[in-house]
């Protein structure tokens, strides 16, 4: 298999330990931590409008939005990551990854049709508009991979990935034409897009499969680096970090390439620099991804020498993220209702997914939501209240070494 030409000397490092990345788990619990918030903002603010627009939004407002940006692509490059290291710590083998990454991913997409839409977004399981989000791509990338894996060597799926990533915006709008017949295809593996399968019965295609694989593929062939001893791996990583930002505000400063929203001067300084880094994340354009990932090597060069205080409970979450993604929404979406049933005696418009709310049959009321304050203080107890279930799980994970668990 091509797959086995993963370096021998890396392996061996690897196979004598199998203790998690710490690092990784830090940088995964933090931008765990920072999905929540954006979801909080999604249940309870009074913004009903898109946070990014620049014609309404405020500076806070925008920021709220924008740190969020960076959980998506690091939550897939993770997961490619932790496919590789799980092969190079012995856990899995070469034939062991690609069959559990197809059922994982399978089992990934299931949840996320029949149980982080319905039960997460909605409070109803009458399945009147579906959401395909991060929990469906990062399956179906896993799909991918476990192809990708199977026939060829990590390194040459790095470049499958880098070759995604890099030259998918070239089809943006009406480049797309170039592919004559396969324009339709192209826009389902490339555009957000909504489908109606069955009367009314909306399903939204929030990411587009072909650039979140590609995150996925270099993830995996970037885990190679992870191994390395910690300050080489740290000089690579800050490098890597820096290149990535500074190929960014080269190709934005110009408005060459990378991204679909050319930036502009606006009425002053704050808007001028919202223009310059409001992103498309539907699909994730190049700069987004060189943005966000960049960062995120940045930050993985230090994570582990953040003093403990802060490590500790980071690294938790990061240990058990499934189990976290699956607990955060039920959780904010139920405060909503006890909120929604103080202020107003009732809260229909809460059982449907607050996405198809505008035009439905139970709207939202006037005057619905809340400030910003509110709404981080309800994203800071949420956190909280998820720590020690998230502690305790993690401890059952580390003690319990079932199969079954490695799927949450």
């Amino acid at each position: 298999m091509a797959a086995s030409t993963l370096p021998i000397t890396a392996v061996g490092r690897a196979s004598t330990s199998t203790h998690r990345l710490l690092s990784i788990d830090i940088l995964r619990g933090l931008v765990m931590v920072i999905m929540a918030l954006d979801h909080t903002r999604d249940f309870f603010s009074s913004a009903l409008f898109d946070p990014t627009d620049l014609t309404q939004t405020t500076p806070l407002l925008f920021m709220t939005r924008w740190i969020t940006h960076f959980c998506a692509p690091i939550f897939v490059l993770l997961a490619g990551a932790g496919a590789f290291l799980s092969l190079a710590n012995g856990s899995k083998d070469h034939c062991d990854l690609p069959v559990y990454l197809l059922k994982r991913g399978i089992w990934l997409m299931v949840l996320e049709i029949a149980v982080v839409s319905p039960l997460g977004w909605a409070f109803s399981f009458g399945f009147g508009f579906t959401r395909l989000q991060v929990i469906w791509v990062i399956g179906a990338s896993m799909v991918i991979l476990a192809a990708l894996v199977f026939a060829f060597p990590p390194r040459r799926i790095a470049v499958i990935g880098l070759i995604l990533i890099a030259g998918h915006n070239l089809f943006d709008g009406d480049h797309a034409a170039w592919l004559g017949g396969f324009t339709s295809t192209w826009k389902v593996l490339h555009n957000l897009s909504f489908f109606t399968p069955f009367p009314h019965t909306i399903v939204a295609s929030l990411y587009p499969l072909i650039p979140w694989a590609g995150v996925m593929a270099l993830g995996y062939g970037a885990g190679e680096f992870a191994l390395l001893e910690p300050k080489r791996r740290s000089r690579i990583f800050l490098a890597t970090g820096l290149s990535s930002l500074a190929l960014f505000a080269i190709l934005r400063a110009g408005n060459f390439y990378g991204e679909p929203k050319p930036w502009s001067v606006q009425a002053d300084l704050s808007r001028t620099a919202m223009s310059f880094v409001n992103f498309t994340k539907y699909p994730p354009s190049l700069l987004y991804l060189l943005t966000t990932l960049g960062a995120a090597l940045c930050f993985l060069a230090y994570a582990d020498r953040l003093p403990q205080v802060i490590t500790r409970p980071l690294a938790t979450f990061g240990r058990v993220p499934l189990f976290y993604y699956l607990l955060h929404l039920p959780l904010l979406h139920g405060l909503a209702v006890v909120f929604s049933l103080v202020r107003y005696g009732r809260a229909d418009w809460l059982f449907q997914d607050s996405f198809a709310l505008r035009g439905s049959a139970h709207p939202l009321p006037a005057g619905y939501g809340y400030g910003l304050g509110v709404v981080y203080l309800v994203w800071a107890g949420a956190v909280i209240l998820l720590y020690p279930l998230c502690s305790w799980f993690a401890g059952i994970k580390r003690r319990y070494k079932h199969p079954l668990l490695s799927y949450l």
